[in-house]
This record gives C-alpha cells, sequence and structure tokens, in this order.
C-alpha cells in the first residue's frame, strides 16, 4: 500500500516484460464507492497485472472483482496477508486466516463473478494460531472455492504489539514451510514470498515452489529486475535494458504524465533506487528528491540527475562483466 501505485508499475514494467505485477491493495468498498478511474486506471504497458483486492463480504468482493476484471486486470487477488491497524478494524487482511470459511466464500463469490484467474496471499500463521496444522487447514479450507494459485509470506503474522514494517522483519522467516504446502498440495500453484532479494535466490527457491513474489528488493533496488525475463522465465531473445535506456522512456512516461497535471514528484519518488549500489547515487537521489519538491518541476529535474552519474554506470547492462569504474 502506497508504495506499487501506477507510476511505479510503468517504471518497473520497463525493467521487466514478464514479470507480473500487483497493484497496491485496494479495499472492494473503495471501489465501489470511490472514483474507480483513480483507483483502478492504469497504463495498457503495464500487463500483466494483477489487482490486489480487501475485503471480507463476499458479494462486495465480487462486485469488485467484476469491475476489476471489466478494467483489464489479468488477475485478481485477495490480500489475507497484511497486518496493519487499519487492515484489522476493517475486518480484512491477515485477520481472515482466522476465518478460513469466509475466505473461502468470499473467493467463490469472487470466482463466480468473472473469468480470469482469483488467487490469495496469505502468511503462514497469525498470533498464537501458527502451527502448520493449522495453517494446513488455512489452505484446505480456502482451496475449497476452486482458488488454485497461494502466494505466501513465510512469516507469521503478529496483529497487535508489532506494526506493519515490524511484522516485514521481525517474525521468523520459514521458507521450508512454504516447501511443505507445496509438497502437501502438489495440485496447487504455491508463490513464495518474503525476504527475497535477488534473481539467484529466486532462482534457488523455485526448485521447491512455484513462484516467487519479490516486493521490497524490488522497490529499493528495481534494476535486480533487468535480467528477470531471460534468467527467470528464460526467454533468451529479450534484451537486457541499460539504466540509461530505462529513464529515457520512463521520461517520456513523466513528460506525458506532466502535461496531465501529475506532479513529478509522485513519478520520481520510485525510480530513487535504481542506481543504488553504482558510483554517485547518492547525487541521483539527491537532485531527485530535491528537484522534485516544486509543483511546476518536469523532466529537466532528471536530466539533473542523469548528468550527475558516470556513463559508465548509465550504460551498463545486468549480465556483463562490471567495469573498472563500477566494480572499484
Amino acid at each position: 500500500m502506497d508504495w506499487t501505485d501506477r507510476h511505479c508499475r510503468f517504471f518497473l514494467r520497463l525493467i521487466s516484460a514478464r514479470t507480473l505485477l500487483y497493484t497496491e491493495m485496494i479495499t472492494a468498498q473503495a471501489i465501489l464507492r470511490g472514483d474507480r478511474q483513480k483507483l483502478l486506471g492504469y497504463d495498457q504497458a503495464e500487463h500483466p497485472v494483477a489487482l490486489q483486492l480487501g475485503g471480507s463480504d463476499p458479494a462486495l468482493l465480487a462486485e469488485a472483482a467484476k469491475i476489476g476484471e471489466e478494467f483489464g486486470y489479468d488477475e485478481i487477488n485477495l490480500n489475507c496477508g497484511c497486518p496493519s491497524d487499519r487492515v484489522q478494524s476493517g475486518r480484512f487482511g491477515a485477520c481472515l486466516m482466522l476465518e478460513p470459511e469466509l475466505v473461502r466464500e468470499g473467493l467463490a463469490a469472487m470466482r463466480a463473478a468473472v473469468k480470469v484467474p482469483v488467487t490469495v496471499k496469505h502468511r503462514i500463521g497469525v498470533d498464537e494460531v501458527d502451527s502448520y496444522e493449522a495453517l494446513q487447514r488455512f489452505v484446505a479450507v480456502v482451496g475449497e472455492s476452486g482458488v488454485t494459485s497461494f502466494s505466501v509470506h513465510a512469516r507469521k503474522a503478529w496483529l497487535s504489539g508489532l506494526s506493519p514494517k515490524e511484522n516485514r522483519e521481525i517474525p521468523p522467516l520459514s521458507y521450508p514451510t512454504v516447501a511443505r504446502l507445496k509438497a502437501d498440495f502438489p495440485e496447487y500453484e504455491f508463490i513464495l514470498n518474503g525476504g527475497v532479494r535477488t534473481l539467484d535466490a529466486a532462482a534457488e527457491h523455485l526448485k521447491a515452489v512455484d513462484g516467487v513474489m519479490i516486493g521490497r528488493a524490488a522497490y529499493e533496488t528495481p534494476y535486480i529486475l533487468a535480467e528477470a525475463d531471460r534468467l527467470i522465465f528464460d526467454d533468451a531473445s529479450s534484451a537486457v535494458p541499460s539504466r540509461r535506456e530505462i529513464i529515457k522512456k520512463f521520461m517520456v512516461y513523466v513528460q506525458a504524465e506532466r502535461d496531465k497535471g501529475t506532479y513529478l514528484r509522485h513519478m520520481t519518488r520510485h525510480i530513487l533506487g535504481l542506481f543504488n549500489g553504482a558510483p554517485r547515487a547518492r547525487s541521483w537521489r539527491r537532485i531527485l528528491t530535491e528537484g522534485a519538491v516544486q509543483d511546476t518541476a518536469g523532466v529537466e529535474v532528471i536530466e539533473r540527475a542523469l548528468d550527475a552519474l558516470p556513463a559508465s554506470a548509465l550504460d551498463w547492462r545486468a549480465g556483463e562483466p562490471l567495469p573498472e569504474r563500477l566494480s572499484a
């Protein structure tokens, strides 16, 4: 939430053509009552893209899923993993793991309303309900809805005592638990989530599960996705973009959005990590952060930030030997 908005997703799509992108979690009620174009609008270049819903009322979820399908989303996902206080008070997110029958009803209603795939995202446990047997029952009950794809954050959630940020870091990861689910439910697809920071790590996990979801690392160091099409999706014909190529294409998008009145800062906040680990990355972040403050700021701010970077950082492509100035 508040991270993978449409600007972020367009940017990430410039790095990887094949990776499935997810929206922020949007509540079913917001979709039914709010500005749907603002909440659900996206660029066609983002495909494949999944809409992630929050909610617990089967009828509302079904209606929101149908609207998402009409907008053209490739998948509708129900979030049963978010631990924030706002989520708990609305009876959705991780607290739904304590009500698997309700989740089953919601997903069944969503599946009946749409033709696109319906999936679910959840944790491996909640509070003291963290035994493997409880998790196994959750998957078995939810599977009765007809949903066959489970994205599993390999941490339990503490609904009291930990902030959402702490819930992404403090509960220990248990990758073997997700692998065990795959072994016990071979008919289902399991996507592992939590703490995966490199494509090499993702490839290792794919020996035991069907997919890997990368969140924070893809946002903080987005260029790690540059080789995803080739290494993960086995697309040998896929060209690995340089960071200069990515930004030049993004600048075209930025200009089009500025012409519509979108503030620069709403877009550049998503590209701050593109050069993390490269020389003068701090200058890149500083120029973008300071320069985008003004409402009138435009693509010239990005140009200035690019000028602060060495050509070796701009033109090096993932998978190539590191230039001496980058490896030093």
